[in-house]
């Protein structure tokens, strides 16, 4: 077997922004179903946090090409 670990590691390293982007958007919904006027402020709010959470598996992704 060869190969390098560093993709493995990437692999379970995504399932944390994974979770954190249904927690945001879940989060969301619910925020909308309760209260649809509130749409406006709520959503920059959701996209700002799945921007966050999807840029912690870009550098992840990243750190396992460059420490290969």
């Amino acid at each position: 077997m060869s190969g390098s670990l560093n993709m493995l590691g990437y692999g379970i390293a995504t399932i944390g922004p994974a979770i954190a982007v249904g927690l945001i958007f879940a989060a969301y919904i619910n925020g909308v179903a309760r209260q649809p006027e509130a749409q406006g402020k709520l959503q920059p709010i959701a996209i700002l946090g799945f921007a966050l959470a999807e840029a912690l598996a870009i550098i992840g992704i990243g750190l396992a090409f460059v420490l290969r």
